[in-house]
């Protein structure tokens, strides 16, 4: 949640995450092996609360990033290069902030779980409450418009959103 929202609207959106489940602990289904689905479910919620700003902070960073990019100096010392590499670096979280603000809602939920919520397609579905089938095409187009967002800039953190975590 942290990622997605900055730590002290994710430390928030957890405490409150907690106090509904505490609130709503009798709706929860015993026969359910872990409560983390449930869990994130709760608190993807939440998120879907906080969209627009979301949004508007993910094309806020990929204004910032293109604005520093525009200052990058080139050079053989290798402080310039750390420099040229921090800011190739944040051109290109950038570049996926945008990308990601660019998601339907409903695709960007699926893909943050499954990319920074490391849940498998089963947990996914459970939390959003949405058929597994749902999970793997909204996934499949979230990763297909971050390629063609993205692939052509070559992003290492689009290849890492993009990578495999089906866990079951």
């Amino acid at each position: 949640m942290a990622r997605r929202l900055g730590v002290d609207a994710a430390d928030d959106l957890m405490a409150e995450t907690f106090v509904i489940a505490f609130q709503q602990r009798r709706r929860y289904d015993l026969s359910q092996a872990q409560a983390r689905p449930w869990l994130y479910g709760i608190a993807t919620n939440l998120v879907g609360r906080h969209r627009r700003a979301e949004a508007r902070r993910l094309r806020a960073m990929s204004r910032a990033a293109s604005l520093a990019s525009s200052g990058e100096s080139e050079g053989g010392e290798p402080m310039e290069d750390r420099v040229a590499e921090r800011v190739s670096a944040e051109r290109s979280s950038g570049v996926l902030a945008g990308a990601l603000a660019k998601l339907p809602a409903r695709h960007r939920d699926v893909l943050l779980l499954v990319a920074w919520g490391d849940l498998d397609y089963a947990e996914t579905a459970e939390s959003l409450g949405i058929p597994i089938g749902t999970v793997r095409s909204r996934l499949h187009r979230a990763r297909a418009q971050l390629r063609r967002t993205v692939g052509a800039q070559d992003v290492p953190s689009a290849a890492a959103l993009q990578k495999e975590h089906d866990h079951g």
